[in-house]
C-alpha cells in the first residue's frame, strides 16, 4: 500500500514537472533576455526575476486543479510569504505530506537562452520543522530547454523504485523513447570534467586554492603540459546533477556553505535543500553523493538551509578523491 501512494505521488511530481516546462516555453516566446531578467522582487536574499513567475503561477494552478485531496500537503519554495497547503485552507497540521520544489533552477541561464534550467520537486512525509532531506520518499527533476533546444528530459523516482527516465520532444510535442543515464566508468580524473562550484566572487578564491590542491595531489598539474582536468560551470544544481548522471561529468562538488563559514561570508546565494532536493535520483543512476566531510549531506525541507556537498560518478573516483579532499578541507576551513 505505501507503494502505491510513493508511486502515485512520484508521478504527481512529473506531472508538476511538465505543467512548469510547459508553462515557460509558452510564457516566454516573443520575450528577449531583457524582458525575462527584469527584477521582480526579492525572497530569502535570492533574487526574483520576471521568468521565475511563470513556474510560480504554473505550480499555484496546478496544484489547484490537480493535487488529490485525499493527499493534503504542505508547499515549500522561495516566494511564498505565507504558509500554503493544498487542498487550500488545509492546515499544515493537518498534511500528511511536504513537498519542496525549486520552479526554474538555473533562472540565471534560462532567461539569457544560455543553457537549460530544471523544475525540481520532492516530497517526504510530514514532520514538521524537522522533514528532512534523507525522508524523501520520491522525486523528479524536469528540464527545461532553452529556445534552441528541442529536447527535455525528465527522471523520476521513489525511495524503494528505480529510476525512470523520460524524455520530450519540444518541436513535435510527444514523448520520445529515453534511454537510463549512465554516469562515466572512468577510472580516474584524467582528461574529464571536473569542477567545485565557484559561480559567483564571494569565496571563489579559497574555493580554487582548495581544488588547486585537491587536482595536484590527484594528478599532478606540473606533470603534463596539457591541462588534464576540465572546468564547465553549469550554474544550476539539477544541471550538475544530470551532468553527472549521464556520464558528463566525474566529479561536482558546491562547498560554499563550508567556504562562507570559514570567511564569515553573510551570503544566500548557496545550494539550499530545494537545491538538491532532487539527490535520490543521483544515487539511483550509481552516482556517489555525500557530505565533503562525511556522511549524507542532511538539512531541513526549507528555504534557508545550506547544504554543502560532493558527488563522484562511480565508486572507484570516489575512492581516490574522499581521503585528499578531507584532508585538504580539514587544512583549508574552521
Amino acid at each position: 500500500m505505501r507503494e502505491t501512494i510513493h508511486e502515485t505521488l512520484r508521478s504527481l511530481l512529473c506531472e508538476l514537472g511538465i505543467a512548469i516546462r510547459d508553462a515557460v516555453i509558452t510564457q516566454r516566446c516573443g520575450l528577449d533576455a531583457v524582458a525575462l531578467s527584469t527584477v521582480t522582487g526579492h525572497a530569502g536574499g535570492d533574487t526574483s526575476f520576471a521568468i521565475d513567475r511563470f513556474g510560480e503561477e504554473a505550480i499555484l494552478s496546478w496544484f489547484r486543479s490537480h493535487w488529490p485531496n485525499e493527499h493534503p500537503v504542505q508547499i515549500v519554495m522561495e516566494g511564498l510569504e505565507d504558509e500554503l497547503c493544498f487542498p487550500e485552507g488545509t492546515a499544515v497540521s493537518s498534511t500528511d505530506w511536504k513537498c519542496i520544489i525549486d520552479p526554474i533552477d538555473g533562472t540565471r541561464g534560462i532567461m539569457c537562452d544560455k543553457r537549460n534550467a530544471w523544475a525540481l520537486a520532492a516530497i517526504a512525509p510530514q514532520s514538521g520543522d524537522q522533514t528532512m532531506l534523507s525522508e524523501i520518499i520520491a522525486a523528479s527533476m524536469t528540464e527545461i530547454p532553452t529556445s534552441r533546444h528541442w529536447r527535455a528530459d525528465q527522471f523520476s523516482a521513489t525511495r524503494s523504485g528505480h529510476l525512470i527516465a523520460n524524455a520530450f520532444d519540444v518541436r513535435l510535442g510527444m514523448s520520445i523513447e529515453c534511454d537510463l543515464p549512465k554516469p562515466s566508468r572512468a577510472t580516474n580524473f584524467n582528461n574529464g570534467f571536473s569542477s567545485l562550484v565557484k559561480f559567483f566572487p564571494e569565496g571563489r578564491t579559497l574555493t580554487a586554492q582548495i581544488e588547486e590542491r585537491l587536482w595536484d595531489e590527484l594528478v599532478g598539474l606540473n606533470r603534463s603540459i596539457s591541462p588534464l582536468i576540465f572546468d564547465d560551470q553549469y550554474i544550476c544544481t539539477g544541471g550538475q546533477f544530470h551532468e553527472l548522471m549521464s556520464g558528463r561529468d566525474r566529479l561536482i562538488g558546491d562547498l560554499r556553505p563550508l567556504v562562507y563559514r570559514t570567511l564569515d561570508i553573510d551570503s544566500s546565494l548557496l545550494c539550499h535543500p530545494y537545491d538538491c532536493c532532487t539527490a535520490m535520483l543521483l544515487e539511483k543512476s550509481g552516482v556517489i553523493y555525500e557530505h565533503p566531510l562525511g556522511g549524507f549531506p542532511d538539512a531541513p525541507l526549507d528555504t534557508e538551509s545550506g547544504v554543502p556537498w560532493i558527488a563522484y560518478a562511480n565508486e572507484n573516483l570516489a575512492t581516490q578523491a574522499r581521503p585528499v579532499l578531507n584532508k585538504i578541507l580539514k587544512q583549508f576551513l574552521v
